[in-house]
């Protein structure tokens, strides 16, 4: 089943889906199995894999030291392919997606990218330093390969830019919550409800919101607004700190479970 349609019947009986996000490797693939299984099943419906970049811009601190650790221990773009079909495989009930900058998969291949994740059973792509302009093919193969190739908003988009960028995108919308890089908390106050409300207006897709959601209380406040609420630099500080064991009762606190 497409992205699109699986999360819509999810929101039937949900009112906040729960997306989050891991960089593979870090600490090691060996923990990245264990907290995707806590993930899983405490009811996360989609999770981005990050394969790691040398030089993730739109990532923060947190997530930044995650890539280069992840690199330094030397993991390789064949193993989180291997590892992300290990986790289609396993945990069915996920939406799992690639997230990466376009660098990996432009010397990856772009076709061979595309249909390899396809053929495996990912259900798209988070690539925020492609923009639409520039992603043609990226786009026509995502399709073609019935991959969600997901566009981002940000707050310094105009209504005109997020209809034409909705257009060209499929699967969600990830609404970019505020300026600036992941892992600073995100307020919600008059300026990201009107910010929400423009998303909503702009299209039909779910709206993914993300960058500093990680908490109850960030995910409840996206109640009626969106659709989706993402968690990434949160998760990763909670295992550093106080290890895998934690993720499980931190995701049922996050649906208020």
């Amino acid at each position: 089943m497409h992205i699109q349609n699986d999360l819509q019947q999810r929101l039937q009986h949900k009112p906040v889906l729960l997306m989050t996000h891991l960089v593979l490797g870090y600490p090691s693939l060996a923990v990245n199995r264990e907290v995707i299984r806590q993930m899983a099943e405490n009811g996360v419906d989609c999770i981005e894999l990050q394969i790691p970049f040398s030089e993730p811009m739109a990532d923060g601190p947190v997530i930044l030291k995650a890539n280069q650790d992840a690199l330094a221990a030397g993991i390789r773009v064949e193993d989180c392919f291997i590892f992300a079909a290990d986790m289609v495989r396993e945990f069915p009930q996920v939406n799992f997606l690639f997230m990466t900058y376009y660098n990996i998969v432009y010397r990856y291949g772009l076709e061979s990218f595309i249909r390899r994740s396809a053929e495996m059973g990912m259900k798209g792509f988070i690539i925020p330093d492609l923009p639409p302009e520039e992603g043609e093919e990226y786009l026509r193969l995502a399709a073609e390969g019935s991959m969600a190739a997901i566009m981002f908003f940000t707050p310094t988009s105009t209504d005109e830019r997020m209809t034409e960028v909705a257009g060209q995108g499929s699967g969600f919308i990830y609404c970019v919550a505020r300026r600036g890089v992941t892992g600073e908390h995100t307020e919600m106050n008059d300026n990201l409800n009107e910010y929400l409300s423009r998303c909503r207006r702009s299209t039909t897709l779910p709206l993914a919101v993300g960058f500093g959601i990680g908490t109850r209380k960030d995910v409840a406040m996206l109640e009626g607004k969106a659709d989706m609420a993402v968690i990434g630099t949160a998760t990763i500080k909670l295992v550093d700190s106080e290890g895998v064991d934690a993720v499980g009762p931190f995701i049922r606190a996050l649906s208020g479970a």
